[in-house]
């Protein structure tokens, strides 16, 4: 079975890794445990604005990879998270209008790692996940990328509906994926643009589909019902790519 999370078990290896600066993406802690060195590793985490989960014993255990966990276990980031400014940067350094991809309850590392390439190899700027309900940076993201992490940034935000509304404000439009949308050949999908992403199945959350300006769908002729999202990221992306061409 394949690594998909780094694992930092220990209070001390724990704290050392927040005092660091190592790119934390959650923090597991024994439901209950209030002494001194698990709330100064709290406070740590609270500081980075981390994910905690506070579990039980059996729970611990579970997720802990060496059983010495001493009531916390931190699960690390394979690559250091960019900043949304660092995609625009991209951007603008290339004097190209900003192309992002952004991607709603996409829990699966390698639908993220496959966006990542996709998104390298269409010439987008960068990748915007959000903390909750999504996977991180981990190991098999990063196989998955095919090496495309090395030079696609992936921001990593608190609210993805928030985060489209204040890069509307610095003139990109937003499409969502929505097999209720127009036919994706219908829109000018040129400009400064945000692809939206969701889910296969459910799609981008209610929030996340409001906030984008128009829809658009992937003409489907066969008898199921949806396309992987990494599919459907890398057909939409490309038909962004060929309006970008003409």
């Amino acid at each position: 079975m394949e690594n998909e999370e780094l694992k930092i078990e220990g209070r001390n290896a724990v704290l050392e890794a927040f005092r660091s600066g190592k790119t934390i993406d959650k923090l597991y802690v024994l439901d209950g445990c209030k002494d001194g060195p698990v709330q100064t590793i709290l406070r740590e985490a609270r500081k980075y604005d981390t994910i905690i989960s506070f579990v039980s014993r059996e729970r611990l255990d579970q997720i802990s990879a060496t059983h010495r966990h001493q009531g916390v276990v931190a699960v690390a980031a394979a690559y250091a998270y960019a900043a949304v400014e660092d995609l625009l940067a991209a951007a603008e350094e290339k004097g190209e209008d900003p192309f992002l991809i952004l991607l709603d309850h996409i829990e699966d590392p390698h639908n993220l790692g496959a966006v990542i390439r996709t998104a390298n190899l269409a010439g987008a700027h960068g990748v915007i996940i959000p903390k909750r309900h999504a996977s991180g940076l981990t190991a098999v993201v990063a196989k998955a990328s095919a090496g495309a992490l090395n030079y696609t940034p992936v921001a990593k935000v608190t609210n993805l509906a928030a985060t489209i509304k204040e890069l509307k404000k610095r003139g990109i439009w937003f499409v969502c994926a929505d097999m209720d949308g127009k036919t994706m050949y219908e829109l000018d999908l040129k400009g400064p643009i945000g692809l939206v992403i969701g889910s296969e199945g459910n799609g981008a959350g209610k929030l996340v589909r409001e906030s984008c300006d128009f829809s658009a769908a992937i003409p489907m002729k066969g008898e199921i019902g949806s396309l992987n999202a990494s599919v459907a990221a890398g057909v939409l992306a490309y038909e962004i790519v060929r309006q970008r061409m003409q």
